[in-house]
């Protein structure tokens, strides 16, 4: 094959080419030249090779098939041997070894794993995505723009509310067709469907240009200028965010007549997100080692600890001991997890001599996990290799990890290994039971009466919102009634599945076949299901079947989580994966967050291989996208090159100069080339066209961050781009401020868009910060992390604190309020007069109705941070990080005891403003000071 036929992306995007002509170099120099279908595998094509090569001569001269492989040039430049011949030719393989190297840090090589259970995990994926892809091109138009550019829509309720205030009125739009500059300015209801607005656009011009032919509006799509935004579908104009902010800002919103055949050819686009890590290197000196075992289920200890002896430190010590664990090898849940643990021992001599013997102290140094059972069912045996991962020499808590992965660390040169061996139990492989067994030994379960009295206790327990762990007698009336709960409170399932004995095969069997009965949960109540507390297989298959009801907007909202957990997972094929990649590849929006979600977090060793795999299939069900990827990447590349330019030139020159060196390094063709016509990393819908060097700068904080400014034919855009801080933490609450402003509006309660005047949307947005800071626990709030617009509209940036974390000075906590509530806010508010107690009323109200709705929403707000553990965060490391939450939404308590609560925290507040005042007054004393 010549070069540049393997793997041709230009061809695949091309719709309709079914069949490509390729040309084939024989062993016996003979060329072969025919069609061959895009759908072909390997294994068909060479068929197809010998049956043309029949009629050439030299034939008799080739051996049988099976003794050659194809090779070719590929997309790299480099000689490549076709091995597997399951797979498709024309799939673009230059993807696999292009894509790795652009787009990955410190990937793992898939194909030099010599890994079943990875190798397996790939093949089922290619054909899971690529029959999805191949779904998507046969697409009709309206799923097609479904999957391309979802409708960006206001919840129902606050349209609803909102159009009460404007009954009765209409309102104008700017309409021109795309390729001309004629612009008509049409009337609409603000409740009618965009097919009016077309058919209105459509007769508007027919009466002006008089056009040969008649045009459809079924052709025409309308656009946002100057986005990749449409209007479209069944929704009334006003739901659409874009004309619902124009609409309330009393704002012409500016539409495009845009024909299908257009948006057909438009090119893909993508997001990206931008992550940093801190890894921290510590010398330990110790005097023997040991090991520690633990077998575990999710975070539940299934037997007791075992240790071993204590060896001599050297550089290979062994210990050559037999481990026995105190449980039945029949009692073994599925997904049993043996977590061992590396530490030291110190002496520690107390300085003066007492009869007490010395001190000793555990120092951990490593730790690694690894699954009981293989991805295949099979009780393990034989001789394993763990590398291990360090631990933090100065950690406080247990020793074990069973909260981390599973995968051995792929450093192995810099990191201790641990060698075990399975013992065989049987001369023949042992498995665990499948299904049927298990529902068979769960029908063996006796009816139970249960008193009056243990009907209530029952009650109160699954009342309990704030529940942490239970009593035994607690225990036991959960399990006895466990049907109970199945029929009467099905959202109590996390509980029951807390107190169920996964060491006792017996109940495990009885909850799997309870779980085949139990009804689907809502989604705020099933991603509870996918902390790591809860890994039985049958559970989180469960847990998916109910978060497929979700809609693609509430999935977004909690896409995040959804990626996070995935470090929870034991095993590379499992139900999350299938589902993420099925919505991924069935939505664009989902699916490019869903790729950078993954892509920035690639060179964590812990997780590279699971990601990478996940990756290497979404990219496989999606070639279209690559071309957009590799401009973001190499924009990101050129953006950060540049922020280390302003970094360093910080350090030696003026600010003026500095700012002056980053312009004319700007104006460089590869600078310009890099970031011009890109997609926005903040909104994919914006493309950021042509950068003005001239108005681009730096700002003044530790990091330099770049303010890069952009401009179209129709607007300027700016970006701010940061680089080298860890901006997890305020994805994390950048994502619940958002959730709360959908659960107010969809209560009808609109805190942030603007109303009438810039008082009224300053007052209202004051409102949701004040409770949301409150409810998050949101520290180190100053004057240069609370912004206001021209419009009013107050809002806050940089949440490197949460949860409680205030910062202190000397010792001395600084942030003695609970949330920002200064004089000067209360004058705006009260429009600059004192006796305006009026309006200062009605913000308390709006206060109020707003933290009421974030409590009846609770649940769904402690799952997700939950949830969120998996990440690693500094400050949400485990469940006790979590009670502070917890306490602001008053969990277990009544929404009056909430509310009492709150009106204390507010008037608090409001009384010692002062306090922020003088806060404030020192910060920016400091940072005069500098």
């Amino acid at each position: 094959m010549p070069p540049g036929v393997y793997g041709m992306q230009d061809v695949w995007e091309r719709e309709g080419w079914q069949q490509i002509n390729i040309e084939f170099l024989l062993p016996t120099g003979i060329y072969l030249n025919f069609p061959v279908a895009r759908s072909d595998t390997i294994s068909t094509i060479k068929k197809m090779v010998w049956k043309n090569a029949r009629n050439e001569p030299l034939f008799s001269a080739l051996s049988d098939p099976d003794a050659y492989v194809f090779t070719c040039i590929n997309m790299t430049a480099e000689r490549e041997e076709l091995e597997d011949e399951q797979r498709r030719l024309f799939l673009p393989f230059w993807l696999c070894s292009k894509w790795h190297k652009t787009f990955s840090t410190g990937h793992h090589e898939f194909d030099s794993q010599k890994n079943h259970e990875v190798n397996e995990f790939r093949t089922k994926m290619r054909t899971f995505c690529e029959e999805r892809a191949q779904v998507r091109q046969m697409l009709p138009w309206e799923p097609w723009m479904e999957f391309n550019f979802p409708c960006d829509l206001e919840p129902c309720s606050v349209v609803a509310q909102s159009g009460k205030s404007h009954s009765g009125k209409k309102i104008l739009v700017n309409v021109k067709f795309e390729g001309s500059e004629e612009t008509f300015v049409l009337q609409q209801d603000p409740q009618d469907l965009p097919m009016f607005l077309k058919r209105n656009a459509l007769r508007k011009k027919s009466t002006v240009f008089r056009p040969a032919k008649q045009e459809k509006p079924e052709d025409y799509t309308l656009q946002v200028n100057g986005r990749w935004e449409f209007i479209y579908g069944k929704y009334p104009l006003c739901q659409f965010k874009y004309i619902f902010t124009c609409l309330h800002g009393g704002i012409t919103p500016h539409l495009t007549m845009v024909h299908h055949s257009v948006i057909i050819k438009y090119p893909a686009q993508e997001t990206f997100l931008v992550m940093s890590y801190y890894v921290v290197l510590l010398n330990i000196f110790v005097e023997t080692l040991v090991v520690q075992a633990g077998l575990f289920h999710g975070s539940e200890l299934l037997c007791k600890v075992v240790t071993s002896n204590e060896v001599s430190v050297c550089s290979e010590p062994v210990w050559d001991q037999k481990l026995v664990f105190d449980i039945g090898v029949s009692d073994l849940p599925r997904m049993s997890r043996l977590c061992f643990a590396l530490y030291g021992v110190i002496e520690k001599t107390k300085k003066r001599p007492t009869k007490k013997k010395n001190k000793r102290a555990d120092c951990p140094l490593a730790w690694v996990n690894t699954m009981v059972f293989d991805y295949k069912d099979q009780l393990k045996t034989g001789e394993f290799s763990l590398s291990t991962w360090p631990s933090v020499p100065d950690d406080k808590g247990d020793l074990l990890n069973p909260m981390g992965t599973v995968e051995k660390n792929p450093n192995i040169d810099s990191t201790a290994g641990l060698l075990i061996r399975f013992p065989n139990i049987r001369p023949h492989p042992l498995y665990y039971p499948p299904i049927e067994k298990l529902n068979e030994l769960g029908m063996n379960c006796e009816k139970v009466v249960a008193t009056k009295e243990e009907h209530l206790k029952l009650r109160e327990i699954v009342d309990n919102k704030n529940y942490t762990e239970f009593f035994e007698d607690e225990k036991e009336l959960l399990w006895k009634l466990r049907k109970e709960v199945r029929q009467r409170y099905p959202e109590s399932l996390p509980k029951l599945l807390l107190i169920t004995k996964w060491n006792k095969h017996e109940d495990v069997a009885q909850m799997v076949c309870l779980l085949r009965k139990w009804q689907e949960l809502p989604a705020i109540h099933a991603l509870e299901l996918l902390d790591y507390s809860f890994p039985d297989p049958h559970v989180r298959s469960f847990t998916i079947r109910c978060l497929r009801n979700l809609r693609n907007d509430e999935l977004f909202q909690y896409l995040l989580q959804l990626v996070q957990v995935l470090k929870y997972e034991s095993y590379l094929d499992c139900d999350l994966t299938c589902f993420l990649l099925e919505r991924a590849l069935s939505n664009k929006k989902i699916g490019h967050f869903l790729f950078w979600h993954l892509r920035s977090e690639m060179h964590v060793p812990s997780v590279s291989l699971r990601f990478g795999l996940i990756l290497e299939a979404y990219c496989r069900g999606s070639i279209f996208l690559i071309k957009s990827l590799m401009k973001q990447n190499e924009a990101l590349n050129k953006m950060k090159a540049l922020n280390d330019f302003v970094k360093s030139g910080s350090q030696k020159a003026t600010r003026i100069q500095t700012t002056e060196d980053m312009k004319v390094c700007i104006k460089q063709d590869t600078y310009m080339e890099a970031l011009s016509d890109v997609v926005s990393p903040l909104n994919p819908s914006i493309v950021l066209c042509e950068l003005c060097a001239d108005k681009c700068k730096f700002m003044d904080s530790k990091m330099k961050p770049l303010w890069l400014m952009y401009k179209d034919k129709y607007d300027h855009v700016g970006i701010i781009f940061k680089n080298g801080d860890d901006l997890r933490q305020d994805m994390l609450t950048l994502q619940m401020i958002q959730l709360m402003d959908v659960l107010w509006k969809t209560e009808g309660l609109d805190l942030r868009d603007k109303l009438d005047q810039a008082i009224e949307e300053f007052t209202l947005s004051c409102a949701g910060y004040c409770v949301a800071t409150y409810v998050l626990g949101i520290g180190d709030r100053h004057s240069d992390n609370i912004m206001i617009r021209e419009t009013g509209q107050l809002f806050h940036i940089d949440f490197g604190h949460f949860l409680g974390n205030f910062k202190s000075k000397f010792g001395i906590n600084r942030e003695r309020v609970p949330f920002i509530l200064t004089y000067d806010f209360v004058h705006v508010i009260q429009e600059g007069r004192t006796n305006n107690s009026e309006k200062f009323e009605r913000f308390r109200e709006c206060c109020e109705q707003a933290y009421k709705i974030l409590c009846r929403n609770g649940t769904l707000f402690v799952n997700l941070f939950a949830l969120m553990k998996a990440a690693g965060l500094p400050e949400l490391s485990s469940s006790k990080d979590i009670q502070y939450l917890k306490d602001s939404l008053a969990l277990g308590k009544s929404e009056e005891e909430a509310l009492k609560n709150f009106k204390v925290k507010f008037n608090e507040a409001l009384r010692e403003s002062w306090k922020t005042k003088v806060n404030w007054m020192m910060h920016s004393f400091a940072k005069d000071n500098r």
